[in-house]
């Protein structure tokens, strides 16, 4: 990650503020912007809390409950989307009885104590029809993250996010990064982790596992090199 984009803000001050203006009245006076971060005072929300300020943010602040704390999640840019957009093709092409949810609430981590949203979901043709905005994550066969310029993508994504979806015995997490230029397919969640990690460069055949049982041809992914 370049400097640049290593100090660039979660979120912008009228983000914040419209934020703030939104959220519950108990919630309202413990919110805080310091150093481009959101920040919770007099301790950490616990998940109803969360759930509240969630379900009152403005369409531009994406949250997430990683590992008890309020995370704010990018926006995508052209590259981000372009890149959801490959993986579709793909997916939809090897497996038409599955659906690529994109921008998936689910409930992650040990106990479902965790709201994570990925950028993308593999799971059978209606799998969240009549579902709330936090999904279990019984019968996701994939959760997928792209990775954003910000200053939390290492421990959010690289982190935080393996153990989550792990605990909630998720099969397979992808991982595009787009700092390193590889693709890491975590399976075969155990005790609340993945007991397989493998890394490969963009511009490789990467074989998803079972369940996913899909081969991707990465060479597409050397376009979106920032």
């Amino acid at each position: 990650m370049t400097p640049d984009t290593a100090d660039r803000p979660q979120m912008s001050v009228e983000d914040f503020e419209e934020l703030v203006r939104r959220a519950p009245r108990e919630i309202r006076s413990r919110l805080e912007f310091l150093g481009g971060r959101l920040g919770i005072r007099h301790g950490p929300l616990d998940v109803e809390e969360f759930e509240e300020l969630a379900e009152a943010a403005p369409e531009t602040v994406r949250l997430e409950y990683i590992n008890g704390k309020v995370e704010v999640k990018a926006v995508p840019d052209g590259n981000h989307n372009e890149i959801y957009m490959w993986l579709l093709q793909q997916c939809m092409q090897q497996r038409p009885d599955l659906r690529l949810y994109p921008e998936s609430g689910v409930l992650a981590e040990a106990y479902r104590n965790g709201r994570a949203r990925t950028d993308a979901t593999l799971a059978p043709k209606g799998h969240f029809k009549g579902r709330r905005e936090w999904s279990p994550t019984d019968g996701i066969l994939m959760a997928v993250e792209i990775t954003s310029y910000d200053r939390d993508t290492d421990r959010r994504d690289r982190v935080d996010k393996p153990i989550g979806y792990a605990a909630a015995e998720i099969p397979v997490y992808l991982l595009i990064d787009r700092d390193n230029y590889t693709v890491r397919v975590y399976s075969e969640p155990k005790n609340g982790r993945y007991q397989q990690s493998p890394s490969y460069p963009w511009g490789t055949v990467v074989v998803l596992p079972s369940p996913v049982d899909i081969t991707l041809d990465t060479e597409e992914l050397k376009e979106y090199a920032d």
